[in-house]
């Protein structure tokens, strides 16, 4: 039997390799250290000052070495047995061995101090995700308002942890879910006005005024003209608002026709002008989906021939848009409530009634014959 197959590793068990050659840079340090009692003085003078050159060397090469930890932990215990480390040090400067010997301190009572249970209960990321949604959706809520809503919810933790991470939110909240707001909570008391142009078939621009309740999305006026002017603007007010209103508020943009007449004569009638910034035309998003759903559905698909052709073919299109039209904002109804029909009997069949020339339909019950 060949001697290697006595060594010979048992079937399954991992190969473990050993290096020796580990160990070897600090086993020839320490000989250095025993050699330097048994030489001479001036031998031993010599060599520091060789090493010494030799450093110098290296450090104008490399000005600013890669420190390990076990470099920086033998500056930190040579620093605590030897008064002289200072003036041999020529890697790094002696502030940076003091900082090293801090930092270690740091830790050292760090980890005398932890708790014997594990220290205070970390918050979690839901619960953090929360405390920013709670300050994102309400702008004006501090640190106990949140911690209060939190408590209520069955989270423990501390007021003190709550406005610590609210310090990483921004604080101004969203100005549009500001304004939507707004308009959610004033809805029954507000109206906007806004102009839209047309072309006619003779190349010519007419403007087109109109006035528009947010709680119905009714049409409550609307005129056309070809020369706009402020005083034709609160001639068309007083006409909309011939007798008290329960509104309060009026939304308009900054065109240069809302003057200050106009907004005097808006404060006269009991209403409360709220201009839009500039162009921030979802500030008046009522009036301007009825324009986009007027131009859609009917001004796109016909050309007006003059003022009194566009007058009546507007008419037309609101009187649509009361009575027949449904809308989504308005949970599938109508401005002016339309009824459900019920079936009358079950021989009944489904009619049209063209609307707009065609272009839209009314669809009801019909009794059979």
């Amino acid at each position: 039997m060949n001697a290697n197959q006595g060594l010979a590793r048992p079937a399954g068990q991992p190969l473990v390799v050993i290096k020796p050659y580990f160990m070897l840079p600090l086993l020839l340090d320490l000989a250095a250290v025993v050699r330097a009692f048994f030489v001479g003085r001036t031998h031993l003078a010599l060599e520091i000052l060789a090493l010494r050159q030799q450093v110098a060397v290296l450090k104008r090469k490399r000005p600013r070495p890669k420190m390990k930890r076990i470099d920086r932990l033998f500056w930190t215990a040579l620093r605590s047995l030897w008064s002289g480390w200072a003036e041999v040090l020529l890697i790094v400067k002696p502030e940076t061995v003091v900082g090293w010997h801090r930092a270690g301190f740091r830790l050292y009572w760090r980890w005398r101090s932890r708790a014997p249970g594990g220290g205070r209960t970390r918050i979690t990321l839901e619960i953090r995700e929360l405390i920013q949604r709670m300050a994102r959706e309400n702008a004006r809520w501090g640190a106990p308002r949140i911690h209060g809503e939190l408590v209520k919810l069955g989270f423990l933790l501390s007021e003190r942890s709550v406005s610590r991470y609210l310090r990483k939110v921004q604080r101004r909240g969203d100005p549009g879910k500001r304004w939507l707001a707004f308009l959610r909570n004033h809805r029954e008391a507000i109206v906007a006005l806004d102009f839209f142009t047309v072309q006619t078939i003779r190349f010519r621009v007419l403007y087109c005024l109109f006035v528009i309740e947010h709680a119905r999305r009714r049409i409550l006026h609307f005129h056309v003209t070809r020369h706009p002017t402020s005083d034709w603007v609160v001639q068309q007010l007083r006409e909309a608002f011939a007798d008290a209103t329960p509104y309060r508020y009026a939304i308009l943009d900054r065109d240069s026709k809302f003057d200050a007449a106009v907004l005097a004569a808006l404060r006269s009638m009991g209403l409360k002008p709220k201009r839009t910034s500039r162009k921030a035309p979802w500030q008046n998003g009522v009036a301007e989906r009825w324009v986009g759903s007027c131009r859609r559905e009917f001004l796109d698909r016909v050309i007006p021939v003059n003022e009194p052709h566009l007058r009546r073919l507007l008419a037309d299109f609101i009187r649509y848009y009361h009575t027949d039209r449904i809308h989504d904002g308005l949970s599938k109804d109508t401005p002016n409530q339309r009824a459900v029909e019920q079936r009358p009997s079950s021989e009944a069949n489904v009619i049209s009634f063209p609307r707009l020339g065609g272009l839209h339909h009314r669809y009801g019950w019909q009794r059979a014959a």
